[in-house]
């Protein structure tokens, strides 16, 4: 199963984008304390958040016992640090797959992408710019696996409302 994790994200809006992308993919989604917003029933049901209760989400104290609970899994950070392109690292569904995303303000720490140069990925943009958006990010990672497994119980063909593609 693929797994969505945030490193004390600070951003409601992303975060609730991030869920949403979470919702529509049957991704999993792991929230790592200190959280910079109030993710109890009333704030979610206060934000509208209608699709929240559609993702399995899960909560972890710190970045420390997220790293020890995880510890033999296939963990892919996403840093503006990286050196190896996202699109170079091939996906499979073999076992649970984690994606991992920073803080908004600081990303990842540098001491946790220095003990895995291989698996910190980088999304290509240009130099002079900071950093793509949070939820931005998520989302090209998540397709990026989907794509590379078949987008597995996705469905792959829409239907128009008012005509039937048939007709044309």
């Amino acid at each position: 199963m693929l797994n969505v994790c945030l490193f004390e994200p600070e951003i409601p809006q992303n975060t609730g984008n991030i869920a949403r992308t979470c919702a529509v993919t049957g991704t999993r989604l792991h929230l790592v304390r200190p959280l910079g917003f109030d993710i109890s029933e009333k704030a979610v049901r206060h934000a509208g958040l209608d699709y929240w209760k559609d993702v399995e989400i899960i909560v972890h104290d710190s970045v420390a016992s997220f790293m020890r609970a995880h510890e033999g899994d296939r963990l892919y950070f996403f840093s503006t640090k990286g050196r190896k392109v996202y699109t170079e690292e091939s996906f499979s569904m073999e076992d649970d797959v984690y994606l991992i995303f920073g803080k908004e303000s600081r990303g990842i720490d540098e001491s946790i992408l220095f003990q895995h140069p291989d698996t910190t990925l980088r999304i290509p943009m240009r130099s002079d710019e900071r950093s793509l958006n949070l939820s931005n990010s998520v989302a090209i990672a998540v397709y990026e696996y989907y794509r590379q497994t078949g987008f597995p119980s996705m469905q792959r063909e829409g239907e128009l409302t008012t005509m039937r593609w048939e007709e044309r």
